[in-house]
């Protein structure tokens, strides 16, 4: 789940705490083409306000569209399935491209309660998933894994929530101000441990938190987790090398270290020296990035985080750098 789904259902919290009906729409079912997957959610206020996605805009449109002319009244269903797209002309009418499909759940929210326990859990760092039973609007919330998926039968609703991913950079110097503004780019939450206090001048908060610390308490103090990429940036051995020695150990799914073929050499073996044994140290990417022939900062970091982006959706590899 990314940051556009989780304000999704901060807005649906804040909206009825305020006492103002919402009607929340998941995209359960796709056929053919869609411009949003599975999962993807929408929040209506009773006013028409909307915050989040299902499609390209069209069914968006027809959404409030529904609630303004009464085919949305207050006093409906708790869930019932709407479908998009079952004709080449009502497909074309809505944005849905190739003949695309889309059944999206629609769904009072009564009591928020869920809601809260939901963000609450994933602000901790923890893979929800909601079931939604369509008869009856019930809601249960239950503790799910990273392999796990959305599921729709035409009765329930299982549904994947999760905290956002994070990027811990190690070194506050230039090169981490691009990766970190790209990272937030890509909806990565970014965390900055770097020490020296001479290079923390002019990092506003929007860019990212800093975590105090040396480099080794950083990873332990994040709480480390499989949605977790460490990257160190420092150039500098004694800060690097401390943060890799705890990163490569823990559950991070990418950890790599800047640096230029012959240096990541001396850098494995170096770690190995320290101790590290050699299943951890082949997790460690150096030279970091895909080959994509770069040279200046930013290059870089677009390198770097075309490499994180794919191992995070699971892609292969074909351009990495030559080790």
């Amino acid at each position: 789940m990314d940051s556009v789904d989780l304000n999704v259902l901060r807005s649906v919290l804040q909206w009825r705490r305020a006492g103002q009906r919402v009607v929340l729409f998941t995209v359960v079912q796709t056929w053919g083409t869609a411009p949003r997957p599975p999962g993807a959610m929408l929040a209506l206020r009773e006013d028409g306000v909307v915050i989040g996605s299902v499609s390209g805009g069209c069914v968006e449109d027809d959404l409030i569209a529904r609630l303004h002319d009464g085919r949305i009244p207050a006093d409906g269903p708790p869930v019932q399935l709407i479908t998009y797209g079952v004709t080449r002309e009502e497909a074309a009418r809505f944005g849905l491209p190739c003949g695309g499909t889309l059944r999206l759940t629609e769904e009072r929210v009564g009591d928020p309660q869920w809601v809260a326990q939901l963000l609450e859990r994933c602000e901790g760092h923890e893979i929800v998933a909601r079931e939604l039973t369509v008869a009856t609007g019930e809601v249960l919330l239950m503790s799910a894994s990273k392999t796990d998926a959305l599921v729709f039968d035409g009765q329930v609703l299982r549904a994947i929530y999760g905290p956002r991913w994070r990027l811990l950079l190690i070194g506050a110097g230039q090169l981490s101000r691009y990766v970190a503004e790209m990272a937030r780019l890509l909806d990565f939450e970014v965390l900055i441990c770097d020490p020296r206090k001479e290079f923390v001048y002019g990092w506003e908060e929007q860019h990212g938190r800093f975590v105090s610390g040396m480099p080794d308490e950083a990873v332990l103090s994040i709480q480390t987790d499989e949605r977790t990429a460490i990257v160190a940036l420092t150039h500098d051995p004694r800060l690097d090398d401390m943060a890799l020695l705890t990163a490569l150990d823990s559950k991070a799914f990418y950890v790599g270290a800047l640096g230029s073929r012959v240096n990541s050499q001396k850098r494995r073996d170096n770690l190995a020296q320290l101790g590290l044994s050699a299943q951890a140290i082949e997790r460690l990417h150096g030279p970091i990035g895909l080959h994509i022939g770069s040279h200046t900062p930013a290059e870089i970091a677009l390198s770097l985080l075309a490499e994180i982006v794919a191992i995070k959706n699971g892609v292969e590899l074909r351009q990495k750098k030559p080790l």
